[in-house]
C-alpha cells in the first residue's frame, strides 16, 4: 500500500492512514509493543490522498480535488458517505499539480501544499502555492506561492510554516523552506508558479532555510518538531526532514539572523527505510516516531509502501541539534558529549562550499568549488559545543561538513551535514 498520510485517535490505540491509490484504512493495536496489527479498509476511490487528519474524532483526507470528511452512520467504521468538506481545489489534467500534506492549527484551520505543473507556466491561482483552509471549510487563501513540488508542511510555534520543495525549473537544488505565510507576494522562487512577480532574480525571492543536493536527499518530504514529551529525549525540540527520496530521516539544526532563518541537515545515525517517508508524527502515548511512506515517482527506496515505528534506543545520536553563525567561526551542538581530544583535531573535520545558477533549467551544477581550512575547533566544558574556526568563512549557497571523530564514550561519530549559510551574526 503506497501510504501517504496518517494520524492517530485520541488515545493512540488506533491510527486512520491514507494510501496514493485512494483507500482510507482504521489500523488497531498501535499503541503495542508487540502483536500483529489489525487493518480494516473503511473508504475507497479518492482522487490521489497524499494527507490525513482527525479532528474530534473525525477523518479529514487532504485528496487532489477536495479535503473529503468521512461520515460513518452506524458505527461499524466504514464510510457510510464522503462529505465534500472544500472543494475550492483548483485541478486541471496536468500530471504534477500534487495536494500536499494535511495539517491544522490550534484554531482549527487546515493546510496544505499545492505542486505547480512541471516546466509549464501556471494557469490556475493555486499552483505552486502554501494552502489554508477555514476551519468550517468555507474559504480558501493563499499564504505563499511560488513551490515547485512542495511535499507537506509543517507549522512551527511561533505561527510560521516550512513547506520543502524539489529540485527542477527554477529550482537549482531541493529546497527547505521556512514560510512566514505572508500572502500572494510571499515569494519562493518558482517563475513557472501562480503569483505577480516579475523579476526573476535572486534577490526577489525569500532563500530557503537550506539548498540540499539530490545526493544528499533526493527529495525531501515533510517536516516534523520533536515535542518534549517525545522518548527520544536528547533530540527534544529538534526539527527533523523526512525524505520521500532516500527513505532517510534527518535533524535540521538552523538559526535566524537578521530575519533570515538558515541551517542545514544531518542524517541520524540509522539504516533507511525500504520506502520513502511520506508523512511522520510522534505518538501520544509511547512518545516514539511513527512514518508513513510510499513509492511512486522518481526515488531511491522502492518498496511500494509502509507504516514504520523509530523507537528511541537510548543511545547517544551525536548529531548537530544547533548551527551558528560568527565572524570566522561556525558552532555546532550536539545532542550528547564529544571526546575532547577527538573533536579538537582539527584535521577530523573537513568542509567544502559551493555556488548555485538558478535559472529556468532544471537544476544546477555546482560552481566555484571550494575547500575552507579548519585552522582550530574548541570544545565547550560540557562537550557539546564545537567552534571551528574557518578563516575563509562567508555567505555561501551550499557547504559540506563532514567530520570523524568520537563520542565521550569512546563511539565513532562519522556524520556529514550539508547547509547554506545566508548571512552571518556579527
Amino acid at each position: 500500500m503506497r501510504t501517504s498520510g496518517f494520524d492517530f485517535f485520541e488515545g493512540g490505540k488506533s491510527a486512520a492512514i491514507c494510501t496514493w491509490n485512494g483507500d482510507v484504512w482504521i489500523v488497531d493495536g498501535v499503541d503495542r509493543s508487540e502483536g500483529v496489527l489489525q487493518w480494516q479498509r473503511i473508504c475507497s476511490g479518492l482522487f490521489q490522498p497524499l494527507g490525513l487528519r482527525i479532528v474530534e474524532g473525525k477523518i479529514y483526507v487532504g485528496c487532489r480535488d477536495m479535503i473529503a470528511l468521512l461520515h460513518d452512520e452506524n458505527g461499524d467504521r466504514e464510510t457510510d458517505y464522503v462529505e465534500v468538506f472544500n472543494n475550492d481545489h483548483q485541478v486541471t489534467e496536468h500530471f504534477h499539480e500534487f495536494a500536499m500534506g494535511l495539517q491544522t492549527d490550534d484554531e482549527g484551520n487546515f493546510y496544505y501544499a499545492k505542486s505547480a505543473r512541471h516546466a509549464l507556466t501556471a494557469v490556475v491561482p493555486h499552483h505552486g502555492t502554501l494552502l489554508r483552509v477555514k476551519k468550517d471549510g468555507s474559504r480558501t487563501d493563499i499564504l505563499a506561492t511560488g513551490f515547485r513540488a512542495a511535499n507537506g508542511v509543517c507549522l512551527n510555534p511561533d505561527g510560521s510554516f516550512i513547506v520543502t520543495d524539489q529540485e527542477g525549473h527554477w529550482n537549482p537544488k531541493n529546497r527547505i523552506n521556512w514560510v512566514e505565510g505572508k500572502g500572494e507576494e510571499d515569494f519562493y522562487g518558482n517563475m513557472f508558479g501562480y503569483h505577480g512577480i516579475t523579476d526573476s532574480s535572486d534577490s526577489a525571492m525569500n532563500p530557503p532555510l537550506c539548498w540540499i543536493t539530490n545526493q544528499f536527499d533526493r527529495s525531501p518530504a515533510e517536516l516534523l518538531w520533536v515535542p518534549e514529551s517525545s522518548a527520544w529525549k536528547s533530540l527534544r525540540g529538534s526539527l527533523l526532514n523526512l525524505s520521500y527520496g532516500y527513505g532517510k530521516i534527518y535533524v535540521v539544526p538552523h538559526e535566524k539572523v537578521d530575519g533570515l532563518v538558515q541551517g542545514g541537515m544531518c542524517q541520524l545515525p540509522f539504516d533507511q527505510l525500504p520506502t520513502g517517508v511520506m508523512r511522520g508524527r510522534f505518538h501520544p502515548g509511547d512518545g516514539q516516531l511513527y512514518a508513513c511512506g510510499m513509492f511512486a515517482w522518481a526515488g531511491s527506496q522502492r518498496q511500494p509502501g509502509g507504516f514504520y515505528r523509530v523507537r528511541a534506543t537510548g543511545k547517544p545520536a551525536h548529531v548537530p541539534v544547533g548551527l551558528q553563525t560568527a565572524p570566522r567561526q561556525l558552532r555546532i551542538s550536539f545532542s550528547d558529549p564529544l571526546d575532547r581530544d577527538s573533536a579538537e583535531r582539527a584535521a577530523n573535520w573537513e568542509i567544502e562550499a559551493w555556488d548555485l545558477k538558478r535559472t529556468r533549467n532544471y537544476g544546477s551544477r555546482h560552481y566555484n568549488q571550494r575547500r575552507w581550512q579548519v585552522a582550530g575547533v574548541t570544545l565547550s566544558n560540557d562537550g557539546l559545543v564545537a567552534t571551528l574556526e574557518i578563516p575563509d568563512l562567508i555567505p555561501t549557497w551550499g557547504m559540506s561538513i563532514r567530520l570523524k571523530i568520537r563520542g565521550v564514550g569512546g563511539e565513532q561519530v562519522v556524520r556529514e551535514i550539508h547547509n547554506s549559510i545566508h548571512k552571518i551574526v556579527k
